[in-house]
This record gives C-alpha cells, sequence and structure tokens, in this order.
C-alpha cells in the first residue's frame, strides 16, 4: 500500500503531488475531497483543488468487480442524506369495549429472578399535607392588638382625631372617637392584603399589588406606632404638622387600596 510522504520544506508542485494523488483516488475508489487532500498531502485549498481538478479530467481505472458511478461535480463535498420511507399509518379500528365485557388485567411483570416487582404504594399522611394550626395566631394578636389600638388612638388624639357628633340633630346623644378609624383601617387593609399575596387566590396583577400594599400599610404601621411613643416620651401634647398630614390621608388611602385590590380580585372574573 503507498502511503503519502511527509512534506518536504518546500511546498510540492500540482505535478508532484498529481502521482500521490492518484494513488489515493486508487485506494479509496473515488476522487479524494479537496479537504482529504489538504489533509492526507499538507497542501493549501487552492493547489489542493488544483490537484483534484487535474485529477478529474483523467480517467480513473478502477477493479473489475466494482460498479462505476458518474463523475460528480467537482465542487460538491457531499450529497443529502437519503430520506427513510414513512411507515404506513394503522387504520386497524379499535374495538369497542363495552360494559357487560370483562377485560383481562395484565399479567404482573416479573424480574430476571421470578419475583414480581414491588410497588411502594404513598402513604395517606405523605400524599395530603398537614394544615398548620392558626389558634397560636390569636394569642399572638391579643397583645399586639392592644398595643397596636392604643397607639393608634393616643397618635389620633395629638393629630386632631377625637370625639364627634356623627348625627346631629337625630341623635345627639350619639358620639363616635373619629380616634378608631386608624387601627380598624391601616391594620386591618394589611392582614386583608396580606391574605390576598399569601393565598394565591387571585389574578397575578391583584397579587403584585397586594404583595406591596400589605408591605407597605405594616411599615405605615410601624412607623405610627413609632411616632407616636416619641411624641410621648418628649412630653409633645400635639404632633408636628407633617405628622398631622401624613395621619389624615391614612383613611383615604387605605380606602382607596382597599377599593383597588378588590376591583383586581375580580379582573378575571368579568370576562
Amino acid at each position: 500500500m503507498t502511503t503519502a510522504t511527509a512534506p518536504s520544506a518546500y511546498p510540492a508542485s500540482v505535478g508532484d503531488l498529481l502521482p500521490a494523488v492518484r494513488d489515493l483516488a486508487d485506494r479509496l475508489g473515488e476522487i479524494p475531497s479537496r479537504n482529504r487532500i489538504m489533509r492526507e498531502f499538507k497542501v493549501g485549498a487552492p493547489k489542493a483543488q488544483a490537484v483534484r481538478l487535474a485529477l478529474v479530467a483523467e480517467p480513473i481505472t478502477l477493479p473489475d468487480d466494482i460498479e462505476t458511478e458518474p463523475t460528480s461535480d467537482p465542487w460538491e463535498y457531499a450529497e443529502p442524506a437519503p430520506v427513510p420511507p414513512v411507515p404506513p399509518i394503522d387504520t386497524t379500528p379499535v374495538p369497542l369495549i363495552l360494559p357487560t365485557e370483562k377485560v383481562a388485567e395484565p399479567l404482573p411483570e416479573v424480574d430476571q429472578v421470578g419475583h414480581p416487582p414491588v410497588t411502594a404504594e404513598p402513604s395517606p399522611a405523605a400524599s395530603k399535607p398537614r394544615r398548620l394550626a392558626t389558634w397560636p395566631v390569636i394569642l399572638i394578636a391579643l397583645p399586639a392588638f392592644v398595643a397596636i389600638w392604643s397607639g393608634w388612638v393616643g397618635l389620633g388624639g395629638l393629630t386632631g382625631f377625637g370625639v364627634v357628633h356623627p348625627l346631629p340633630g337625630i341623635a345627639d346623644g350619639f358620639s363616635l372617637n373619629t380616634a378608631i378609624t386608624l387601627p380598624i383601617g391601616v391594620e386591618v387593609y394589611a392582614a386583608y392584603a396580606l391574605r390576598a399575596w399569601l393565598s394565591g387566590m387571585v389574578p397575578p396583577r391583584a397579587r403584585r399589588f397586594a404583595k406591596w400594599s400589605a408591605i407597605g400599610s405594616l411599615l405605615v404601621g410601624a412607623l405610627g406606632q413609632v411616632a407616636y411613643h416619641l411624641l410621648v416620651a418628649a412630653g409633645i401634647e400635639s404632633a408636628p404638622w407633617w405628622i398631622t398630614t401624613l395621619v389624615a390621608c391614612l383613611p383615604v388611602a387605605v380606602l382607596g387600596m382597599a377599593a383597588a385590590l378588590a376591583h383586581l380580585s375580580h379582573e378575571g372574573s368579568e370576562q
């Protein structure tokens, strides 16, 4: 078998390469590609293409037992893969199983030893997760409710909230302390928005709004408690104007957020 010689210090000419490429074509039974010539004889692409074109112009003597095929285009380096035939579609009708017929159950599979496989059945405890008890929340909420209620009512008294008569001329003796609107509005809305955020029962837009409004309401509630205790500790009987302004806007802001959250929660059911 003739093998390609190692490249010399000077590049070989087309005439010198032609006999070696002809021997390679005899071994392969076809004209080698340009990339094969470049790889076997360590020559560049132009010289490999020139040698291949010179070899194409000459007839190649093949063995008698090999059928010759028409010479492909010298610029064509690959042929498309044959497309496999499409299997025929099974049009056999499926038999209808009536309720009165008894279908034979398939035999259980067995392993190499001959024992049937053991299938682990999920336990009822694993399939149904246990719910977290909610009664500890009541114990936690009772002292927090007392502290939050007293703080908001006290801050409302320092910012102008107080006793009013909402039904003059109708029930003059009926009075109402408007300071209770602060803990009821801010804290109840925070719990309502927190429920809508974590329950997953509302549309995505309502859930995002509930998330940020719940966080904001909790922060406002914390700041209200801090402001009240700082004012009382400093002996101030009337809050500064900017604290009074913020506290006075809380009922309106809470009403708007609650209405927006309720509207977004029913957004999907209206379509």
